[in-house]
């Protein structure tokens, strides 16, 4: 399974990712996640210990350089547009139980439509881990589908879209669909989140009645307390993890 998770900053796409990751790893399969919002810390709401650690991708300017034979941070000039990426995954990734992580981190554009080396190499890394890695691919994503392009949206088996009860949530969602539809990946679910019972999951239902909803996460305090505590919203006493149970089911 090859799954991107998106949606509008603070819905909890990186707490459902989080879930997601770890409940599979529980089940025995081996899971690569990706970290692709350089605003989110999925490594910590894993539980990997010293989370902040972790160098992204694109920050490693020796690797940037080695792969594709240019300096980071320029544009123009020569570079390799397909450098090696197959073995980074495996050498690169931090480990939890049955969990590699990888953090991709963000890149900064000189312009719009620049091609750097930093985006290059990303951009291959993404399209070798969606092509052609065996293992269950989870990628949290940005608030739309930076990283895919046309060739890896094929093979994303689902674009999960995490939403809440509210108005700019629905917008993002119906935005993000739409950018989806333009790279050819018509494959994308809806996750609720923050929803507080039968009225808020009618309210995202009835707004969003073209889309499939794989379930609803509860409201809870308990995941935000453990958010604010440095824990993983995993280990938590909360009814989130029966519920990301029947998600994984419905996949």
């Amino acid at each position: 399974m090859k799954l991107a998770i998106s949606g509008k900053g603070g819905v909890g796409k990186t707490t459902f990712s989080a879930l997601l990751i770890r409940a599979l790893s529980d089940q025995g399969k081996k899971v690569l996640a990706i970290d692709a919002d350089p605003d989110a810390n999925l490594a910590g709401a894993i539980g990997i210990a010293d989370a902040e650690k972790i160098v992204p991708i694109s920050g490693m300017k020796d690797l940037v350089y080695e792969r594709t034979e240019a300096k980071p941070g320029s544009i123009g000039g020569f570079f390799k547009m397909n450098p090696k990426v197959d073995d980074l995954p495996d050498s690169l990734s931090a480990k939890l139980d049955n969990i590699k992580l990888m953090r991709l981190g963000g890149v900064k554009k000189g312009g719009a439509g620049c091609i750097c080396p930093e985006s290059t190499l990303l951009k291959a890394l993404i399209t070798h881990i969606v092509l052609a890695r065996d293992e269950v691919v989870v990628m949290d994503m940005e608030a739309g589908i930076e990283h895919l392009g046309r060739a890896t949206a094929g093979a994303v088996d689902r674009l999960i879209v995490v939403v809440e009860p509210g108005r700019r949530s629905i917008d993002t969602a119906m935005h993000i669909k739409q950018l989806a539809s333009e790279i050819g990946l018509n494959k994308i679910s809806l996750v609720g989140n923050k929803v507080r019972g039968k009225q808020d999951s009618d309210f995202l239902q009835s707004h969003l009645s073209d889309f499939e909803f794989l379930g609803f996460l509860p409201y809870d305090e308990a995941l935000i307390e453990a958010d604010l505590n440095g824990r993983s919203p995993y280990d938590t006493d909360s009814k989130a993890g029966s519920e990301i149970l029947q998600i994984i089911e419905a996949l």
